[in-house]
């Protein structure tokens, strides 16, 4: 297998399986926006820092001072790499002015003065309007790679074509990089993918690219970052308590080790509570982790305190992990690796997901999620983690195991789950009461039957008879008072 030259961003060295080629040349292609100048400059940067020596080559981009100047507020900028371990090159006069066999003549003179191992030349768009022919620029593409082999020195060629744009010079070199941005409604999401690989294996497909502070972060997507072949999880196991006993009962003793449990119901009905319950019986030996979208990490604790809820005690043990994750801005494949980074971090052997709608906001292409939840609960189930999600529905549903989640097909990602429990309100006598029913389990003899329960100062209480119309089995008349969570 050749050498690889690490790009120093983890997300795009992952796509890559280690990296770019060693004294190969690379594409790079976007339009204005996209992150090409970041991407090129972040490269260089790193490889200074790892004991390379860059060369940064622009035709028509700003100035040098402008470019650091906006290079200075991220993370990567070391201004002590320049100038020698990172140099910057103007070419523009020299192309105008001997065309493309001075700007050859140029760069092998900068790469031996420098003895640059990275080069990036930003602006190819300007080369190749320059040359007189088709034939003369690929000649020209044909000594960059004759220099890159003599002197093993890694190039990349920034050009502002996009949107997969093929040309002539993309059969010539080693690897071809599409970068992309897109509007989904009013959001823009920023993406890249690798169009063509020599000699080595790449992730397929668009992967989540995003610019903040750091710098460029990318997100390989998840479902193709699956680390065991399916099929080689454990089936579910031995009976584990939900943190509920009369839901154990109903269950015919408890959830099935590495089982994942779909929780539906309405607004009110109590879903982060039962999620709490479920995390009640880990411990230091086996840890959990509730992944919130909705409540703060604080306001869960104090919940759980009102409630008086084992998990509070847990959470301040350290044995449960909350972990918080926007619902209105992110990246699926971003809240995702956090997930199971979290999950792996603290060796979690139950996982409350609250709630599924929230993560579901993260994905403007609906059709991805069968497959992204397949290869997350694989994953899970790998892991031995027994896992619940909570996911709300508008009113009580009429086909338990369907997600009111718009544009996601009914049943696509229920039917992945090995449990389904549904939480429904019902009119009794002019009163609304709550109702329990476990709806679905794979090898259990399950009592199918609603149960009534109520949520008060101790959590959730489930009767231990089925629901009926004429009276509360709980000692409280229908029309009483309930606390709502």
């Amino acid at each position: 297998m050749p050498d690889r030259t690490s790009s120093g961003i983890d997300g795009l060295d992952k796509i890559l399986a280690g990296g770019f080629i060693a004294g190969g040349i690379t594409i790079v292609q976007g339009r204005p926006g996209t992150g090409k100048t970041i991407l090129g400059n972040q490269m260089c940067f790193n490889h200074a820092q790892a004991g390379g020596r860059a060369l940064y080559v622009t035709l028509l981009a700003e100035s040098h001072s402008r470019m650091l100047m906006h290079l200075r507020g991220l993370a990567f900028f070391d201004a002590s790499a320049i100038p020698d371990r990172l140099y910057y090159v103007s070419a523009f006069s020299v192309l105008e002015a001997d065309g493309l066999r001075g700007l050859i003549t140029l760069l092998r003179r900068e790469i031996r003065a420098h003895n640059a191992t990275m080069l990036i030349l930003d602006g190819l768009i300007a080369a190749e309007t320059t040359a007189i022919s088709d034939l003369q620029f690929k000649k020209f593409i044909h000594e960059l790679q004759i220099q890159a082999t003599v002197a093993n020195c890694t190039m990349f060629l920034m050009t502002s074509a996009g949107d997969a744009e093929v040309s002539a010079e993309h059969t010539m070199v080693d690897c071809v990089i599409d970068m992309r941005s897109r509007l989904h409604g009013w959001r823009s999401e920023r993406d890249l993918e690798v169009l063509k690989r020599r000699g080595a294996g790449y992730l397929l497909g668009r992967h989540a690219l995003v610019i903040n502070d750091a710098g460029i972060e990318l997100h390989p997507r998840f479902e193709m970052t699956q680390t065991r072949p399916l099929g080689t999880a454990r089936p579910c196991g031995e009976r584990l308590s939900s943190g509920l006993p009369q839901l154990d009962r109903m269950f015919g003793g408890g959830v099935p080790e590495r089982s994942v449990t779909m929780l539906e119901g309405p607004p009110g009905a109590g879903k982060t509570t039962l999620g709490m319950h479920f995390l009640g019986p880990c411990s230091a030996a086996e840890p959990g982790l509730l992944f919130t979208t909705a409540d703060s990490p604080e306001a869960l604790l104090a919940k759980a305190r009102i409630l008086d809820l084992p998990v509070a005690r847990l959470i301040e043990a350290g044995h449960v992990e909350v972990v918080w994750q926007s619902s209105t801005e992110g990246l699926l494949d971003a809240a995702f690796h956090r997930l199971m980074h979290s999950v792996r971090r603290i060796g979690a052997r139950r996982l409350c997901i609250d709630s599924l709608a929230g993560l579901l906001q993260l994905a403007p292409d609906r059709t991805r999620l069968p497959a992204v939840f397949a290869a997350l609960l694989h994953e899970l189930r790998t892991l031995d983690v027994t896992s619940l999600f909570t996911s709300e529905v508008e009113d009580s549903p009429g086909q338990p195991g369907s997600l009111s989640a718009p544009g996601v097909p009914h049943g696509n990602l229920a039917s992945v789950a090995d449990n389904i429990v549904t939480l429904q309100l019902a009119e009794r006598r002019s009163s609304m009461v709550r109702l329990i029913a476990v709806f679905k389990a794979r090898n259990a003899p399950i009592d199918p039957r609603p149960h009534l329960y109520q949520i008060a100062g101790n959590g959730i209480t489930i009767s231990d008879m089925p629901g009926r119309s004429e009276a509360s089995p709980f000692g409280f008349a229908p029309g009483s008072t309930q606390s709502e969570t």
